[in-house]
């Protein structure tokens, strides 16, 4: 097999990550010192939420994702929880809602108002109690807003239909502490990992195993489904205590596709996986690093195309709904990052540069000969005083009806000249309150 035909070039090899500058990260949270496996962390374009450090029960702080800089030592907080929280979700369907699990064994909905707290949020919308021991993870169901999946240390999984408030469906086919969950595009397939090394693909609606893997020679700790591809990708520790990636077929888990080996390091690999542009990050709990790879149908598969290197070690990570993506800076997915060590939330987007037209060759910019030579207006066309306006040096023209098509062209141009003069100007005025903006944000810092 030739290389070209194994290797191809991809459109986002040249993909980057740019970290958020001071003024755009978060500083002062007192991030949570839990070692349990999480991301501590949920953001939507409305709110930054991340799980803290608290006495006397369990708490997050949920703040204005408008509001960057230094918090409040005092900032409001969600503290209704009677023990640690263990994870954080926003709903996909409603900004101001977001679910919370704890070591209390209990699920809660809480409703944030716009503007965010201004006092501590001790009543929840909704209390869930069902499971017999803490809880773990919660999942949102990707199409039905009123659906939320609580996955606890009792190895039980428990549907709840949030209209009523109550469990409709409980999952009782693990024999042990469930690590991971993850629903496919529609919601009709669910996967989970699970710490007795095995790979299952359920039917959420029948509770039913359709389909399992025996990891004897790895250990599992997360899956992810990608998109529309009818793959699921696991990470995972191989018999030689090497990290691992694996990709398998969801409708045949009795081998994986492939599997490849990227580092000795021990902490949790993290999937997060871009449907729009089929694009895999992972992110180790530890780590200061971000890989990134193109998931393809066919082989090779997985095509490795950058890393994103920081030194500061991450705790976990919230990731952006595609909504609250800038385009204009041609963003393409963007990271929270947790840095417990500074007490530190920051931004990093991942940015596919624009095709440069710096290098591109162009042929010269010609005219017809027929249209150079310029005519004296009829008396009827010319301008008067009263129809001639001035602003900052560029002439309108008003009431002159040209009589030709040339003319209506000519005109035309004319005004796009303008309209593209006014534009720059406008551009540099925006440019400049912007900086007046963030000096006098520093002042007021100082």
């Amino acid at each position: 097999m030739s290389w070209h035909s194994m290797y191809k070039s991809s459109k986002f090899r040249h993909v980057y990550g740019k970290a958020g500058s001071r003024e755009q990260c978060y500083e002062g949270i007192p991030i949570t010192h839990s070692v349990h496996d999480n991301h501590f962390c949920a953001v939507n374009p409305k709110f930054l939420a991340v799980v803290t450090e608290s006495a006397g029960g369990g708490a997050f702080l949920v703040i204005p994702l408008h509001k960057p800089g230094r918090i409040d030592p005092h900032h409001p907080k969600v503290c209704g929880h009677q023990g640690s929280v263990m994870d954080i979700r926003w709903s996909p369907f409603m900004d101001n809602i977001i679910a919370s699990s704890s070591e209390d064994c209990t699920v809660r909905i809480w409703q944030i108002p716009d503007g965010g707290l201004r006092r501590n949020m001790t009543e929840a919308l909704m209390i869930l109690i069902g499971h017999s021991r803490r809880v773990g993870l919660i999942e949102w169901h990707p199409t039905c807003s009123g659906i939320l999946l609580s996955a606890g240390y009792d190895c039980k999984i428990l549907i709840w239909n949030l209209e009523e408030g109550v469990a409709v469906k409980m999952i009782d086919s693990h024999p042990d502490v469930i690590l991971c969950m993850s629903f496919n595009t529609d919601g009709s397939l669910l996967a989970t990992s699970c710490k007795d090394k095995k790979l299952r693909i359920i039917d959420p609606r029948s509770g039913k195993v359709l389909q399992e893997a025996d990891c004897k020679s790895t250990r599992v700790n997360r899956v992810v489904f990608l998109g529309n591809l009818k793959r699921v990708l696991t990470t995972g520790v191989s018999r030689w205590n090497t990290r691992q990636i694996a990709l398998w077929d969801q409708e045949d888990l009795s081998a994986p596709i492939t599997e490849e080996e990227i580092d000795g390091l021990s902490g949790v690999l993290f999937p997060f996986y871009d449907a729009d542009t089929h694009m895999l990050y992972l992110a180790g709990k530890g780590d200061g690093n971000i890989r990134y790879y193109e998931v393809s149908p066919e082989k090779p598969f997985l095509q490795f195309l950058m890393e994103f290197r920081s030194p500061a070690p991450q705790k976990g990570l919230g990731v952006m709904p595609k909504r609250g993506m800038d385009v204009s800076e041609c963003e393409i997915f963007r990271f929270y990052k947790l840095v417990t060590l500074k007490g530190l939330v920051e931004p990093i987007s991942m940015i596919v540069p624009r095709r440069s037209s710096v290098c591109v060759c162009a042929g010269p910019q010609l005219i017809s000969l027929k249209e150079a030579y310029k005519r004296p207006n009829p008396a009827g066309l010319r301008a008067s005083k009263r129809d001639r306006r001035t602003v900052k040096g560029i002439d309108l023209l008003e009431n002159i009806t040209p009589n030709t098509d040339k003319e209506l062209l000519k005109m035309v141009f004319k005004q796009q000249d303008e309209i593209r003069k006014l534009k720059d100007e406008l551009g540099e005025k925006d440019e400049r309150i912007r900086q007046l903006e963030l000096e006098l944000k520093n002042l007021r810092n100082t």
